[in-house]
């Protein structure tokens, strides 16, 4: 048994699926968080749950409370430990009413809370609290064991930041031996100034210190098992761990920083969701690589044929498998299983979902289709797209402009079949928009 494993062998992953996802509404409309894609052929769960199976964490729950039948069709798809030889597995724990607990999940905390009875079951000594947004690559093993390495009672993963992005996260102070010993959420001003810290400590170097001298949580956590059950106990009408739990713990336990330098983001919004995709276009070295293959990101296997191409010009851009392009001019975007673009079409810093099928006769579409009231799955002919969010099974028609043509930031057009969300059209899944529409 390797020495990673050893480390690791005893501890139970829980994934905090969130609530209700408004800030990345529309596309967590028919879909958890979780639940949304990425990366053309991923989609958010697959983050953590790779970096748990990297890291030799197989005991994993994901914990959810709205629109989880897509979440649940992928992980039972995506992640089925049936060796017969290992307790592992991926399985989705949704809110449930019971006469104990009347109520649905409050927060992080009571998720928890909800389901300590099942997950201390299980003969953990640590339980790994993780989220189920953030875009990142760890190995866990690193973490406990600095969990471990100074006693703590509980362990908050967290990232060096600079002066000018410190105010937008909640921060944190230690004292000379990483134990946290006070917090402050988006502090300004001369509250920001208190805040900075010497991250040498933690394992910066002096320039790097220098540079980032604040520390922000990345919202996940190793509780000893026991520190947890007590803390659960001890506050019931505390729901939330970040704004909460983890504070008022700071006074009677040992709380610890373990400090992650390297890219992580969080994708909680429409913004950074979309940013986020398209830095994966970037040559030659793009802030997150999928490309790794010493801690590969898993999915779902759908066994596609390859993308078909026909006369195309496209430029720092994905194609992920299964799609069929003809004749149109890609850039800066990024594709998604099954696309489909006609001849014609210019598509610039969008990303474009895909489907989840094929229509019959799937390569046998001409410009004729564009005289039909039947407008087909994919990007209809001569269409251009910029600066866009195109859901699953969208069908865009012919000569269709989406390009924010008034530079609108904020809109909600639902009824048109579509949102626009800090100036990026976003095509709700779905949805139909008729030959000629110009947004």
């Amino acid at each position: 048994m390797g020495a990673k494993r050893f480390i690791v062998k005893k501890v139970l992953a829980i994934i905090l699926g969130g609530g209700a996802g408004t800030r990345l509404y529309p596309l967590t409309k028919l879909r958890a968080k979780p639940a949304v894609p990425i990366a053309g052929k991923y989609r958010l769960i697959d983050i953590p749950v790779s970096n748990c199976i990297n890291s030799d964490i197989f005991k994993i729950y994901v914990l959810t409370q709205y629109n989880s039948a897509s979440l649940n069709r992928h992980i039972s798809r995506a992640y089925n430990f049936t060796t017969g030889f290992t307790e592992g597995f991926v399985e989705v724990l949704a809110a449930q009413q019971t006469p104990e607990n009347p109520n649905w999940f409050q927060g992080t905390a009571d998720a928890v809370r909800q389901y300590l009875w099942l997950f201390q079951e299980w003969n953990a000594d640590e339980y790994l609290i993780l989220s189920g947004d953030h875009l990142y690559r760890m190995d866990y093993g690193d973490f406990v064991r600095r969990h471990r390495e100074t006693g703590a009672d509980v362990t908050i993963s967290v990232v060096p930041m600079d002066h000018r992005r410190a105010s937008d996260f909640g921060l944190m102070k230690i004292d000379q031996a990483g134990r946290i010993v006070d917090f402050s959420e988006k502090p300004k001003g001369d509250a920001l100034a208190a805040m900075a810290v010497d991250t040498t400590i933690l394992g910066l170097t002096p320039e790097e210190a220098k540079k980032s001298p604040y520390i922000a949580s990345m919202g996940i956590y190793v509780f000893k098992r026991e520190a947890l059950v007590k803390l659960l106990r001890d506050f019931p009408d505390q729901t939330d761990f970040g704004k909460e739990i983890i504070p008022i713990s700071a006074k009677d336990y040992n709380l610890q920083a373990y400090l992650f330098n390297d890219y992580w983001e969080d994708i909680g919004t429409i913004e950074a969701f979309y940013d986020a995709n398209l830095a994966l276009t970037q040559q030659p070295h793009p802030p997150f690589s999928f490309y790794d293959e010493d801690a590969p990101i898993y999915t779902r296997q759908r066994y596609l044929p390859p993308s078909k191409l026909l006369d195309c010009h496209i430029r720092e851009s994905i194609i992920s498998e299964g799609c069929i392009l003809k004749n149109c001019s890609v850039t800066h975007s990024v594709l998604g299983v099954r696309s489909r673009v006609e001849s014609g079409c210019t598509i610039e810093d969008t990303l474009i979902m895909g489907a989840d099928y094929y229509q019959p006769f799937a390569e046998r579409q001409t410009k004729e289709d564009c005289a039909s009231d039947q407008i087909p799955l994919g990007i209809g002919a001569d269409t251009v797209v910029r600066r866009a969010i195109i859901d699953k099974n969208a069908r865009i028609g012919c000569n269709v402009q989406i390009i924010n043509k008034d530079r609108v930031e904020e809109a909600e057009r639902e009824s048109q079949g579509f949102y626009i969300r800090s100036g990026i059209v976003v095509v709700l899944k779905n949805s139909v928009i008729q030959n000629g529409t110009v947004i």
